[in-house]
């Protein structure tokens, strides 16, 4: 797939020891900054989106073609900034940030973001000044949502998963919290790093330089490589257990086995009943 670059973000200019009020203000200017970029990025295709280009197609003809953003593949942090929301909300349902670890099958209300910028605007100024506070409880900041002057696009349905942030970076990060913990719990922190290093090279693997507890800073590529080992290095690390040791061995490489082969399934092309079910069971 060819990747052509737009544009270069502007990186806002970190918090100081000011006050809250000029911190507030630094905030608001980030976010008039960053969303005059984009509504730079997204003036053509918002134009094209309302009167149509001709484009090739594959067979040869020109047609008259109305593309539309379907997708925007970002972490978590970019889209609350992107979609005008609190770092702790979802960007795609109204469910409030203390219940979004609770019940998978509580179902919420999609978040309407056209609602949100036109609200205000149909309301005369004396009222408008209360329309902040009613959005409040959604942790939504009226006007500043990047995407909802595109024609025929929904901002809820451009949030998607993906390999980098929810597996790499989402799943693997907490998967390895865990694994820490039970290394820690039984001592065998060194043993770990020990076959860690001990990794022999081959194609299409990164071989780790430092130890694992000494990565700070991890980035995508290294993440899919640790997804390629992870299973045979903790197996290493957890050869000869004793009596009180075992069962805590057994469930940790059970789990990152199953996390290992849901990863790798996550990856496929195409999905059947079948490799969904399995992706189901792993998870």
């Amino acid at each position: 797939m060819p990747i052509l670059v737009l544009a270069v973000l502007p990186v806002p200019p970190k918090f100081n020891g000011q006050s809250a009020c000029a911190n507030e203000a630094q905030r608001q200017t980030n976010a008039d900054v960053l969303r005059a970029v984009f509504d730079l990025v997204l003036v053509p295709l918002q134009q094209i989106a309302r009167e149509g280009t001709v484009m090739d197609c594959a067979e040869g003809k020109t047609r008259l073609c109305f593309p539309i953003l379907s997708a925007w593949i970002t972490d978590h942090a970019e889209h609350a900034a992107l979609q005008g929301i609190g770092s702790t909300l979802c960007p795609k349902c109204e469910v409030p940030g203390e219940e979004l670890s609770g019940d998978p099958q509580q179902i919420y209300k999609t978040c309407d973001y056209i609602l949100y910028r036109e609200k205000p605007l149909r309301h005369e100024l004396a009222e408008a000044a209360g329309i902040p506070e009613s959005f409040q409880w959604l942790g939504v900041k009226i006007g500043n949502n990047g995407f909802t002057r595109l024609d025929r696009v929904s901002p809820t349905d451009l949030h998607k998963p993906d390999l980098l942030h929810h597996i790499y970076l989402g799943l693997f990060k907490h998967m390895m919290e865990c694994v820490e913990g039970v290394l820690k719990k039984h001592k065998q922190q060194q043993a770990f790093d020990d076959a860690w290093k001990e990794i022999p090279p081959y194609p299409g693997f990164r071989v780790p330089k430092k130890a694992y507890h000494e990565i700070t800073q991890w980035q995508g590529q290294e993440k899919r490589n640790l997804g390629h080992c992870i299973s045979a290095i903790l197996a290493s690390a957890f050869r000869n257990p004793d009596s009180s040791q075992y069962q805590d061995f057994k469930r940790a490489l059970n789990c990152v086995s199953a996390l290992a082969d849901f990863t790798l399934m996550a990856q496929y092309r195409s999905h059947t009943p079948d490799t969904l079910s399995y992706m189901e069971s792993y998870l």
